[in-house]
């Protein structure tokens, strides 16, 4: 099923936030992601940081993310992962930093959690930055997971990006686009 099959099914529709959007009621089981959005989205919008993303029916907000640039750069003591990292790249295009995405925030509603949302954000994120529209060049995509979302990006073919955050809340992730 793919993301537009899922918004139909639901009776939802994807918007970018703009200043002036309504942001219906939301609520997942983490408050920090719930607080976000509420109250922070549209002031990252703003200050150019980031641009938020939300799923929405008539009358609730089913699931956000939000998207900032970022990149990839080679990390001293992290030969291992780096070197990862370069495989799929030709040595004459190999750099300390690599053009990435990062989704900043991806939250689903209790409401509809495990019914395919965050997977679905995935590939649509994935699909924004490979159809071959994109405005700059990205090759990967990064994302700051907290502790109880690993298992979702693992599953999602995310990669860790080093070993030094592994005992803290968040792991520094990426996905690369070339891979698919």
């Amino acid at each position: 099923m793919s993301l537009e099959d899922l918004l139909h099914t639901t009776n939802s529709r994807l918007i970018r936030l703009s200043e002036d959007s309504e942001i219906l009621p939301f609520e997942s089981e983490d408050k920090d992601l719930n607080d976000f959005l509420l109250n922070d989205a549209k002031n990252y919008l703003a200050s150019m940081l980031a641009v938020t993303y939300a799923i929405q029916t008539d009358n609730e907000t089913i699931a956000y993310f939000c998207l900032s640039n970022d990149n990839l750069t080679k990390k001293d003591g992290e030969k291992s992962v780096w070197n990862k990292v370069n495989r799929t790249i030709p040595n004459e295009k190999r750099r300390r930093t690599y053009p990435a995405v990062k989704i900043g925030r991806l939250a689903v509603s209790k409401k509809y959690a495990r019914m395919g949302f965050g997977k679905l954000i995935i590939e649509s994120v994935i699909a924004m930055y490979i159809d071959g529209k994109q405005r700059a060049g990205c090759r990967f995509v990064t994302v700051d997971a907290y502790r109880q979302a690993l298992p979702f990006y693992e599953k999602n073919d995310f990669h860790y990006l080093t070993e030094k955050d592994n005992d803290e809340d968040t792991r520094a992730m990426y996905f690369d686009l070339k891979a698919i």
